[in-house]
């Protein structure tokens, strides 16, 4: 597996998402997870990246309690600044004392004396980011933190907080079908020498080409919600998938491969962390090391499904508005 820089580290080009294990798309289970934890590190897997949010904890405890005993073989990255408030909702809070406490949570569900790379999960447009960047600065210097990030954040965010501290990576949506990150941050974070961590980069498993009957979807799953997984667009978005997996099939590999070999050819700053809870999943991901497709393929791919040709945007309104990023107006 190819190595990237992540801020002092150098971590496995394709890291593990570890969010889909117990929140957002469906019943969690612990021990089926835990397998594809422990297989993840047998296969070279380096950054596993977390959140407060996910599953309120218990993610964290979840990594915490399967991989005590191996934390020395991983870059562990978690976010606070968003987590479930005392009415049970959602809630975005980077004030320093709710940083602090999330912080010190985190470190005691995931068992360790360190976080390597700490987000903040969502800028709160409520607190100067000189306060919430300079609380997490304060856990730096304490020895709990070794390295800041920031998560879907604007090129000009970023800058501000690198003048403010040391930012080691930014954290947004990128993939075939999500190009936001083309307009400014992927050119600031090559400039700054900031890593460019591209979560759901399989476009929450639509580019693997196994979901095509929305109906199956668990009733909370967090893609009913979403644009893309709505009619008409989910039918238009279907017939682009048609095209792109003939490109796969024609170079022997999965679409998932493709669509995570075109991402990790985009830049040299790019890390890609798919999620998945299955093993068999897992081992495809992870085989595209191996893979050696010719440019032509890649630009095959691009020509089919990309910010022109995807129907629908990526969030609701409600959604939108708690993300600091630029966005390309859906052309769809």
């Amino acid at each position: 597996m190819q190595m990237r820089k992540l801020g002092p580290d150098k971590v496995s080009a394709l890291g593990l998402g570890c969010m889909g294990m117990s929140h957002g798309y469906g019943r969690p289970d612990n021990i089926e997870s835990a397998c594809v934890l422990h297989r993840a590190l047998d296969l070279g897997c380096t950054l596993l990246d977390t959140a407060a949010l996910y599953g309120f904890g218990l993610n964290e405890s979840l990594i915490g309690a399967t991989l005590r005993e191996r934390r020395n073989e991983f870059i562990l990255a978690t976010k606070g600044g968003m987590f479930r408030n005392a009415a049970g909702q959602r809630e975005i809070d980077a004030r320093p004392e709710i940083l602090k406490r999330s912080c010190e949570d985190s470190l005691r569900r995931l068992r360790t004396d360190a976080i390597d790379l700490y987000y903040l999960h969502r800028v709160d447009p409520r607190v100067p980011l000189e306060e919430s960047i300079g609380a997490l600065a304060e856990f730096v210097h304490a020895g709990k933190i070794r390295a800041l990030g920031l998560s879907e954040v604007s090129a000009a965010t970023l800058r501000r907080a690198h003048a403010l501290h040391p930012i080691a990576a930014v954290q947004s949506e990128y993939s075939l079908c999500t190009r936001n990150p083309e307009l400014r941050i992927l050119d600031t974070c090559h400039e700054l020498g900031v890593a460019f961590v591209a979560f759901s980069p399989l476009a929450r498993a639509f580019l693997t080409g196994t979901l095509r009957n929305l109906t199956l979807l668990p009733p909370a799953d967090i893609r009913r919600k979403m644009p893309r997984f709505q009619q008409p667009h989910f039918e238009r978005n279907l017939a682009l998938l048609e095209q792109f997996e003939r490109v796969a099939h024609e170079h022997s590999c999965t679409p998932a491969q493709l669509a995570l070999a075109w991402l990790l050819a985009r830049c040299p700053e790019i890390i890609a962390i798919p999620g998945t809870t299955c093993l068999a999943h897992l081992e495809e991901n992870f085989a595209v090391a191996e893979l050696n497709l010719p440019p032509e393929a890649l630009v095959r791919a691009d020509s089919i499904v990309n910010r022109h040709t995807v129907s629908g945007p990526r969030y609701d309104a409600v959604q939108q508005r708690e993300i600091d990023t630029e966005e390309f107006p859906n052309a769809a």
